[in-house]
């Protein structure tokens, strides 16, 4: 047995349970491997995954790839975040492979996280990669750290936002953003 699963038997036996029956003996194991899986985000670099496709272009509009689905774990217990990334960019000069901007997504995701830092990490990512004229990210997720203990208010969605460049800039680039977010 590795240290984590170790140390999983160990938090199941201060939880009360015993570890050593049928439907827990395998359960350590399922845990660390769980775990390995959900904090996978370590072990990958967000800027050499969009470093490893970026092309020269002419494009000068906005790009947007909206409803980026993720889950996370909140670092404060530990405890399921799940949610919808909007990331968008202004090129200049150089555009990136789209499937690359979800990966992005998924490794700064998979690590431990709060929301507000995730959608920082995301914006700064693509700034530093691509300097694009601008970068918007906004973040809609459900907290089970706020469902399913604490408060308990079920369904309550947290909204957050990274702006850079053209759109903290301009006020049409911002609002074209938020409404091509909202169009379904």
């Amino acid at each position: 047995m590795d240290k984590k699963e170790n140390l999983v038997r160990e938090f199941l036996s201060l939880l009360g349970e015993d570890p050593e029956r049928e439907g827990l003996l395998d359960t350590p194991k399922r845990v660390s491997k769980a775990f390995d899986f959900l904090t996978s985000g370590y072990k990958e670099d967000p800027k050499e995954v969009l470093g490893s496709a970026l092309f020269t272009s002419s494009a000068s509009e906005m790009v947007l790839i909206k409803d980026i689905e993720f889950y996370s774990l909140c670092e404060h217990h530990l405890l399921p975040i799940i949610g919808k990334a909007h990331v968008a960019y202004i090129p200049n000069g150089k555009v990136v492979g789209l499937s690359k901007i979800p990966r992005m997504v998924n490794i700064f995701a998979r690590r431990l996280q709060i929301q507000e830092q995730m959608t920082e990490q995301i914006a700064s990512a693509l700034q530093d990669c691509l300097a694009p004229k601008g970068v918007g990210v906004m973040i809609e997720a459900r907290h089970m750290c706020m469902e399913m203990r604490g408060v308990q208010k079920i369904n309550s969605i947290t909204s957050t936002s990274a702006l850079r460049g053209r759109f903290i800039k301009d006020e049409r680039t911002r609002k074209e953003f938020f409404d091509l977010i909202k169009i379904r």
